[in-house]
């Protein structure tokens, strides 16, 4: 008893023993549970279920829905319903993750490792298409190259301005859908890969220079191993979330038939839930094996560690003739991909009549407009007047700080906890389960938790309920972020400060956090930046209370009050980069300055 007593007290008295074994409790009520609601409703015959599996009763437990989805030959049933879209969104997510990959990786060396112009303008504005929602993107790309010959309403402004009609293909289909998503999520290559960058040792690469190792063989081999970490996570990041995406594929996909998961999920949730249940299963089980795949290419015993108590003196690679070449070309996307949208969003707000551009049609009305300015479906005033409109303000932006705190700080701790106890089993079994919720596509989590929430009357349509779904949910970019943050930081560093008897608390607060401050900041922003433009999370959860920006985005543009959608989409982006600014006065830190910027 004695020795297993002594064991137990071992154990407990290193910190992150304690961090992972409070977390791998919470996380299993967390993440688990709403798990298990997801399987057990793959197997009970649901109200909407009647009508394709006639002779059940609702309520019962039965295999019918597997079946009916995975095996009917009829009609092609099965192949329309579930393995095409499949096939279809395994597709997309990867070539989706590869470009943001590819993209994204590249801005972040040329900006921390080259002596690339115009750096902060880069920097800066790079960060604009993950800030705006995925869809806006979409819409912007339709509004840029929709013409007679494809679509349907108003041309776009490529036909207005010159006449020239893009292909059916170039419009709806992978290929845009590929564009649009791997560009929203290239961020998360710039932010995860560009901050081991700018902090990792350069005397690493300065040996490498001095023994007159070739450019692209440093990058090769020293450069890109040690950010192997960055690369899986942002592989990871973005496949899961174009594998759960919903608003691209039904606005680039749908016009043509090109089908997804989400797609067919949406569409069987009216008439066989039971069978939208399994396809959200599936979504999670290819997540998992995307996770796995993860742990066994990083291994548990190499080191990517890059921050020591070193010089990091950075040579920067002279660009020379091709500067000018390159900052011209990439200021150029940049310009197309994250300003044109937002001249858009703004000029759309004020036009009176959609497509006349005259200055006798525009008005600001739809902005400051008192009663009766304006006549549209959903109101007479401008959004600036709209008391409901500053509601959902307020909620947003109180919604997007807790999760953010919480989160964030969730993220932090876990990530050292794992980091510090990399390849134990509990340290595995932490990290697997803080990333498992965002392999659950958003609208199926939104859904699990209201079918929760109607058990416990006080979360029913309640601010709590937002709360606890978003923390939840974005808990895997605040603990990848915080992961791929320690794991640069020598365990010297700490032990170090341990030999000296400084305590857990001051050693995290005195010295871990300051020297990843960067990399921590982004793991707050991160959660922030998703929740103010997140929709299909909460528009299951949200009551008259509780709207939110997004919500009431949604409800302006399906009543057709286009102005009053477009005047709340640039509203959003500018709160975020507000916010993002003034963090970055009083921190140092943004969501850009993770990659450095300078």
């Amino acid at each position: 008893m004695n020795k297993t007593s002594n064991r137990v007290k071992a154990f407990f008295s290193k910190p992150a023993n304690v961090i992972l074994v409070v977390f791998a409790l919470l996380l299993v009520l967390l993440t688990l549970y709403p798990l298990c609601e997801l399987v057990h409703h793959t197997f009970i015959v649901h109200a909407t279920d009647a009508t394709v599996l006639p002779g059940l009763k609702k309520g019962e437990l039965t295999t019918a829905s597997w079946k009916k989805l995975l095996t009917t030959s009829t009609h092609k049933y099965s192949w329309i319903n579930f393995y095409k879209p499949m096939v279809n969104s395994v597709v997309l997510a990867t070539l989706s993750a590869l470009f943001a990959l590819v993209f994204g990786g590249a801005v972040a060396w040329l900006v921390t490792r080259s002596n690339l112009k115009a750096k902060k303008f880069i920097s800066t504005v790079f960060i604009f298409p993950y800030i705006m929602p995925s869809w806006t993107l979409a819409l912007f790309w339709l509004n840029m190259f929709k013409n007679p010959g494809v679509g349907t309403g108003s041309p776009g402004f490529v036909y207005s301005i010159t006449g020239l009609c893009a292909p059916e293909w170039f419009v709806y289909g992978l290929l845009p859908m590929v564009i649009v998503s791997g560009l929203h999520y290239a961020p998360f290559a710039y932010i995860f890969i560009g901050g081991i960058l700018r902090n990792m040792d350069a005397n690493l690469e300065e040996a490498a220079t001095i023994l007159k190792t070739p450019r692209w063989r440093i990058l090769l081999k020293i450069t890109l191993p040690i950010v192997k970490p960055a690369i899986l996570s942002t592989f990871l990041l973005a496949f899961a979330s174009v594998m759960g995406s919903y608003a691209v594929p039904v606005y680039l996909g749908s016009p043509v038939n090109f089908y997804v998961l989400t797609t067919k999920m949406k569409t069987l949730q009216t008439t066989a839930i039971g069978q939208a249940y399994i396809i959200a299963l599936f979504m999670v089980i290819l997540g998992a094996l995307i996770m796995m795949a993860n742990s066994l290419l990083t291994g548990t015993r190499k080191s990517y560690t890059t921050v020591t108590g070193k010089s990091s003196q950075i040579s920067l690679v002279d660009l020379k003739a091709g500067n000018y070449v390159i900052t011209g070309l990439l200021c150029m996307v940049l310009f197309f991909v994250c300003i044109m949208p937002l001249f858009s969003f703004a000029l759309e707000s004020i036009i009176i009549k959609a497509g006349d551009y005259s200055l006798s049609n525009m008005t600001l009305n739809y902005w400051f407009g008192s009663a009766g300015s304006v006549s549209t479906t959903v109101g007479d005033t401008g959004i600036m007047r709209d008391p409901a409109i500053w509601s959902a303000i307020g909620t947003s932006l109180k919604l997007s700080l807790c999760c953010a705190l919480i989160a964030g700080s969730c993220g932090v701790v876990i990530g050292y906890a794992v980091v510090r106890r990399r390849g134990s089993k509990l340290s595995q079994w932490v990290s697997g389960l803080s990333f498992f919720p965002y392999l659950i596509p958003a609208m199926a989590f939104g859904a699990i938790y209201l079918a929760i929430a109607s058990n416990f009357s006080f979360l029913a349509n309640s601010f709590l309920i937002l709360v606890l779904v978003g923390t939840v949910k974005y808990l895997p970019f605040a603990t990848k972020s915080g992961t791929n943050a320690m794991l640069q930081l020598s365990a010297e560093i700490e032990e170090a400060a341990t030999i000296f008897g400084i305590s857990w608390w001051k050693r995290m607060t005195k010295i871990i956090i300051p020297i990843q401050k960067a990399s921590i900041i982004s793991g707050f922003l991160l959660p922030f930046t998703s929740c103010m433009r997140e929709l299909s999370l909460f528009v299951m959860l949200v009551s008259s209370r509780t709207q939110t920006l997004t919500t009431m985005l949604m409800t302006y543009n399906e009543k057709g009050a286009s102005q009053y959608g477009n005047a709340i989409n640039l509203l959003i982006i500018v709160l975020v980069l507000a916010i993002n600014f003034g963090v970055n006065k009083l921190t140092g830190a943004s969501i850009d300055k993770g990659v450095g910027g300078n």
